[in-house]
């Protein structure tokens, strides 16, 4: 019989390309997924790749494989998330996945408060820009701005939270310094290749036309907090922060609104569903933080 691991570590190579890529994905290294594909392919008896300089080519063989293997994969899924639906028990592993400025700078006191009424519930938060497959079991609950409803896939099962606002800020000093009629240039501070938005010449502070460019959310709030300009942010970030101000003559504007989402059986276990209802309950208490109604401190 063919080994399920040796079918995942195939999958693996077959949708990154590569041998490294794949191992990063499985957190093995890289002889354990060229010793998993060599023994699928003895038991086969079929070469499942070709090793070019631009990677690994899935062969014709290794093309009729791949659709098989993601049959074999998607029921694997299935039949774990049912077994899995029905654990009832107040323990175990919950994984949840959500933006780093929503775990950062707003539920982590809360997920602290879960862990403690749960000390058997073993949390696992996945705080990326990348967006975790609930369906694949990457994750069981997901907490996601989304702007338009009907992007979200039918198969996830949803609970909608507050909307959330943005807003433009820079650093109290470079306000009052342009207050004081300083005239260095205000550039405008932006998250890896994005430009300068149109809107943002509708303030009265007016962003130079050379950005200044960061990698991630914490550079882009370092940066704001240094005067190097301007930049967007979600009000309950900004907002929080004692070194940084809205932006005068700018107006708040929708990031989109936040759903608590899981999957099939998976909604059932009581520990998710446990999770989802005290999650919930918080985000509705922050929904004046949320849409940049908190009071301001000009």
């Amino acid at each position: 019989m063919i080994d399920w691991d040796d079918i995942r570590y195939f999958l693996a190579v077959a949708r990154k390309g590569s041998v490294r890529a794949a191992a990063e994905r499985l957190g093995v290294n890289h002889s354990t997924v060229l010793r998993r594909v060599a023994q699928l392919e003895e038991r086969l008896g079929a070469q499942m790749f070709e090793k070019l300089p631009s990677g690994y080519r899935l062969t014709v063989a290794g093309e009729e494989v791949l659709e098989l293997a993601g049959q074999m994969e998607a029921s694997s899924h299935q039949l774990e998330t049912r077994v899995f639906g029905r654990d009832q028990s107040v323990r175990g592993l919950l994984r949840v996945t959500l933006a780093p400025s929503l775990a950062t700078h707003l539920l982590m006191p809360d997920f602290s408060d879960f862990a403690c009424l749960y000390p058997d519930i073993e949390m696992e938060i996945l705080s990326s820009g990348e967006l975790a497959n609930l369906t694949n079991r990457e994750a069981d609950v997901a907490i996601r701005v989304v702007y338009d409803r009907k992007t979200l896939p039918l198969n996830l099962h949803g609970l909608k939270g507050p909307d959330v606002f943005g807003a433009i800020y820079m650093s109290r000093d470079r306000l009052a310094a342009w207050r004081a009629g300083v005239p260095d240039p205000v550039r405008w501070i932006v998250i890896s290749m994005h430009g300068i938005p149109d809107w943002v010449r509708e303030g009265e502070v007016r962003a130079a036309e050379v950005p200044f460019r960061v990698t991630d959310a914490g550079a882009q709030i370092a940066a704001v907090r240094q005067g190097l300009g301007v930049t967007t942010l979600p009000c309950f970030v900004g907002d929080a922060d004692p070194m940084l101000a809205r932006v005068p003559g700018t107006d708040l504007h929708m990031y989109g609104t936040l759903w608590l989402l899981t999957q099939g059986e998976t909604r059932k276990t009581k520990r998710v569903r446990l999770f989802t209802e005290f999650v919930s309950s918080r985000l509705a208490a922050y929904s004046s933080l949320l849409a940049g109604l908190s009071l301001s401190r000009d």
